[in-house]
């Protein structure tokens, strides 16, 4: 009986050994940080998805952020204070490519929050991971909620076809008519010349409607497939 406790307890001491941690960190301190990071990790992903603008949206860079961020803090923690074990990261990470194209410069900005957030909160600094996490979501949603750095909004591209058995003074009335300014952009003829594929950008004048423009537009002889664009978002793929 007594071998059979003494195996036990040595069996439960074996596993407590395996257990144990060899750095500066306990088992409750690293799930705070990696829980910590995890939700503010979400919490930028949140803000990032309804702060983002186009036609150019990713599920996956929204769990990149979330990941980021909290594999950082994984990492922050792994690294110590050694700097061998930096070093040593850096040469793993080397081996890994990153060849996806960001679209947008603002998705760079919520990679970098990812890992400020990341690396406060594995290092545990928690006010800090917190505070910061926080203000920049409220900072990104004043810029999203005001517009801010955005042009004009009267500003838009229009695509139409031409007729060019038509006058070409007849579509240019109308937009000197309501275009504070115009710039041709393109033209591109059809197989058999007949036909010009034109663009222009334009900005409407004050408080013109735009779809009392559009409708008048494609009212003018010679003038078919007229598609309005918004200058920024209508474009961005």
């Amino acid at each position: 009986m007594n071998s059979e406790t003494t195996s036990i307890a040595s069996t439960e001491q074996q596993l407590l050994s395996a257990l144990q941690l060899s750095g500066p960190y306990s088992i409750p301190e690293i799930l705070i940080n990696m829980s910590l990071a995890l939700m503010l990790g979400l919490l930028l992903a949140s803000v990032y998805r309804y702060t983002h603008k186009g036609l150019s949206y990713s599920q996956s860079f929204t769990l990149t952020i979330v990941m980021v961020t909290t594999i950082v803090a994984i990492t922050l923690m792994a690294i110590e204070s050694s700097l061998a074990r930096a070093f040593a990261l850096v040469g793993a990470l080397s081996i890994i490519r990153f060849r996806t194209v960001v679209k947008d410069t603002k998705d760079t900005a919520f990679v970098f929050a990812g890992l400020a957030v990341g690396i406060a909160a594995g290092t545990n600094n928690h006010a800090l991971a917190i505070l910061g996490g926080a203000f920049i979501s409220m900072v990104a949603l004043i810029l999203h909620r005001t517009n801010f750095g955005a042009t004009a909004s009267n500003q838009f591209m229009i695509r139409f076809m031409f007729d060019n058995s038509h006058d070409r003074s007849h579509y240019e009335k109308i937009l000197d008519k309501y275009c504070r300014s115009t710039s041709l952009l393109s033209v591109e003829p059809s197989q058999n010349g007949q036909f010009l594929a034109t663009t222009f950008d334009i900005k409407l004048k004050g408080m013109i409607d735009k779809n009392k423009f559009a409708s008048e537009f494609t009212q003018v002889a010679g003038v078919s497939d007229v598609n309005l664009l918004v200058a920024k978002s209508g474009i961005d793929y």
